[in-house]
């Protein structure tokens, strides 16, 4: 009997034990997260649209952590996946029913420009994966920079087949809704990359 009862006991130390460590790791990971998401909020400031940047990259913050470089890569990656998606969504306006020849041609050629921005976002991904230390570090950078701001000016050129009255309408609409979102992540994203750059 003597012994059953330092058994339980030893279990009853046993468990309060993993749960103690159990919950310092859950505060390690809590406290872990809100540095991560302060870290994003603050960096967020930097950008044109910081409630756009902090909601799109937020869900990020494990990753993240505060790492600027990460920081820029998601931000990269937000924009990309937000370009594809509207890509998508303007080519199925092509079939809609009742799209009149201009509203036709200002969707190809969206659907052109949006084609670009992709390739272009792309690019500067794959190039901020081989930054390694400073060595290049400007070089690699400036093609960044560069080839995210081509993407923007991509996405602007791609709502400018829209401009005039005779536009007005449903497609304009649909097309303006997203192109907008789009350029204001590349935008964000942009910023961020520039941020990196220069603190680097």
């Amino acid at each position: 009997m003597a012994n059953l009862g330092l058994y339980y006991l030893f279990l009853v130390m046993l468990s309060c034990h993993f749960m103690t460590n159990n919950g310092a790791e859950s505060a390690a990971v809590t406290n872990s997260n809100s540095g991560a998401t302060n870290f994003i909020r603050l960096s967020c400031r930097a950008t044109l649209y910081p409630v756009l940047c902090f909601e799109s990259l937020s869900m990020y913050a494990t990753k993240i952590q505060q790492n600027e470089r990460q920081l820029a890569e998601a931000a990269l990656s937000v924009s990309l996946a937000k370009a594809r998606f509207t890509k998508m969504f303007v080519s199925k306006l092509t079939k809609v029913s009742g799209i009149r020849a201009r509203e036709f041609r200002a969707v190809k050629d969206c659907i052109e420009n949006m084609g670009d921005t992709i390739d272009q976002l792309s690019r500067s991904m794959k190039e901020m994966s081989q930054i390694r230390g400073t060595q290049d570090f400007m070089w690699h950078m400036s093609n960044v920079q560069t080839w995210v701001s081509a993407a923007l000016t991509y996405e602007n050129t791609c709502f400018d087949g829209f401009s005039g009255n005779f536009m007005e309408g449903n497609v304009k609409a649909a097309v303006k809704r997203r192109i907008v979102t789009v350029a204001q992540v590349t935008s964000n994203a942009l910023a961020l990359v520039n941020r990196f750059a220069e603190r680097h």
